[in-house]
Formats: structure tokens, sequence, C-alpha cells
């Protein structure tokens, strides 16, 4: 690990001008930064530490919105009331997410950042070829084990898979982030629309500019996400990352069998969360049965390439959705 220096913050005007300095980090719950550091895949000289801000870690319910301050820990939301009985696909999303005592340290907003998993990214000394580190150096993973690499979203220059499991649940539900640079002033960005393609520049990865801090997410209320479910498949039943996920959430017309509105977003298959609003579009006005949902669900891996090891990707995709959706419409 490379040697740093280190400074707390005292305000967020502070944080985001010093953050604007070369070579300079934000350190919140560090829970991902502090292993990339070790592995000398992050080597910045200066460290910003944000967690002293306590005007960043509150959650607050409206009649239209729930809001979450981008240090609000992952257990705290997951376990808020208001998270629970409003959103529970979010809160779902938080619990299944890592271990306890990662979710007890591990920030909102820094989750919403975490790196890939990708091996061959995280192990510069034995694979120093990687596009996201190193843009046009070559993606090992390609001709490697890539049996958790995306099949959706993927490049010629990378096929590594976006981890988490928030951000899916943000990214189904339209989700808006709250970020502010060095200037003091603030903007408001989609989830959906924050997270880039890798392209022929897997190293960049979202919006985020030098100097900008997430502050703030806010979560428009709706009845889909009133009665929404988080499905999480994968190899063990904790402390392991998706195979598949997807956010669901589900509103009924009057008669309680024709779908009114309809949210999904997919995880564990793609270089971003993964909307599938082709899924969505296709349900919206049809009877609530197995078999539309099934066949409709089909229509999220559209455009999916697998590589040797991750083809169970594709198959697995529309089961995860079709499965979810029947939990929130109860036919499970």
């Amino acid at each position: 690990m490379r040697e740093f220096d280190y400074y707390r913050a005292t305000d967020l005007a502070s944080a985001t001008q010093q953050s604007a300095q070369p070579e300079t980090h934000i350190l919140a719950g560090g829970t991902t930064q502090l292993d990339l550091m070790k592995c000398d895949v992050l080597r910045p000289a200066r460290l910003v530490d944000i967690t002293h801000l306590t005007n960043l870690r509150e959650i607050s319910l409206s009649s239209s919105s729930l809001d979450f301050g981008a240090l609000v820990k992952m257990s705290e939301a997951a376990e808020s009331q208001d998270v629970l009985s409003s959103a529970p696909a979010v809160a779902e999303s938080l619990m299944l997410a890592a271990s306890a005592q990662l979710r007890n340290m591990a920030t909102l907003g820094g989750n919403i950042l975490q790196r890939t998993r990708c091996a061959y990214f995280r192990d510069p000394h034995a694979w120093p070829n990687c596009n996201k580190r190193q843009p046009g150096s070559g993606c090992a993973a390609k001709e490697g084990l890539n049996d958790n690499h995306a099949v959706l979203g993927i490049s010629e220059s990378c096929i590594a898979l976006y981890p988490g499991d928030f951000a899916v649940a943000l990214t189904a539900f339209d989700a808006v982030l709250h970020i502010q640079g060095a200037d003091g002033q603030q903007r408001r960005v989609a989830v959906d629309d924050f997270f880039l393609l890798p392209g022929t520049r897997p190293d960049r990865e979202t919006q985020l500019a030098e100097g900008e801090v997430i502050v703030r997410i806010t979560l428009p209320l709706s009845p889909a996400l009133a009665n929404s479910h988080y499905l999480k498949v994968r190899d063990r039943s904790s402390y392991e990352f998706a195979a598949a996920s997807a956010a669901v959430g589900l509103e009924l017309e009057s008669d309680g069998r024709t779908i009114r509105d309809v949210r999904i977003a997919l995880g564990g298959v793609a270089t971003r969360p993964w909307r599938v609003r082709q899924v969505e579009q296709a349900l919206q006005g049809q009877p609530l049965e197995e078999k539309i949902l099934r066949d409709a669900a089909e229509l999220a891996i559209e455009g999916a390439v697998a590589h040797q090891h991750n083809g169970h990707k594709i198959t697995l995709a529309p089961r995860v959705i079709a499965r979810a959706l029947m939990t929130v419409g109860g036919l499970a």
C-alpha cells in the first residue's frame, strides 16, 4: 500500500474542495476502498474523511419521497421502519448484501460507488492487463475464469460485473442522486443515468467528477415501490454476490389481476445496474399470470453475450425476474 496523507473534513464545502486536489479520494466507511488500496488497485496520495459530517446521516420520509443521507449506514437503512414499510425491495437489497459487520460500517453513498469484484481487476501484480485499471492494456477476464462476469452491457474492452444490490433497487424505482461539487453547487442525476457503460473506457464507471460528493439519495414513493421485492440468487445463502438478482415492484388495477405498473431492474448480470424497460412495457395492461410473466421476462436478456463460463446467467436472469414478480403478485 502506498503511503498517504489524511484530512478530516469539518463540513461539506471543505470536503469537496479538498477532494478536488490531484490523487485525492473521499473516505467514508472504507470497506471496499481500503481493500483496493491494500491490493494496489487504488493508490491515492491523500484521503479526505467525511464520516464526521452528521448532516449526511438522516433518513426522512415525506408524502412523496424517501430520502437518505449518503452517510447513512447500510444496516441503519435496512432496519428503518420507514424503509421497510414504504420500500421493502430497498430494505431487502441492503439486508442481503455483505455481512452484518460490513453493513454496520459501510455507507449508502459508498455502496453505490463500490468497484467490481473481478479478480483480474483486483490483482494488478498477477494480472497487469486490465482495461478498467489501464485503458488499452487488455482484458484478462475474457479468456480467463469468467463465471461471475457480465453478459449484458459488455464491450470488447471489459466484461466486469457491477456487484452491488442497493443501486439495483434504486434503479428500478427511479431514484435520484444529489451531487455537490467543489463550487458548492448541487446537481441531480438519476441513478439509471449515473452509471456508465464500459465502451472503450471502462475505467470511467460513473458520472461523478473530481471534487464531487454524493450527498443525498431521493426515492420517489409509488404503489409499485410499496409492493416490491428484491430476489437475490447466489451460490450460498450469505456473504456472497448475486449470480442474478431482480428488484421488482407491482401495482394492479382495481380488478386485482391486471398489471397497472411494474418496475424491474437486474443485478448480478450486467456491467451496471440494469433496468429492463422492455419487460415492463410488455407487462403493462396484461393479466397477472405465470406464463405471461415468464414469457415477458425472456425479453430481459436480449443482446446478452456469454463467455466461456457465464452462460448460465442468461438462463437464470429471466427466471429470477419471473419468480420475483410472482412473489409480489401472490402467485408464488
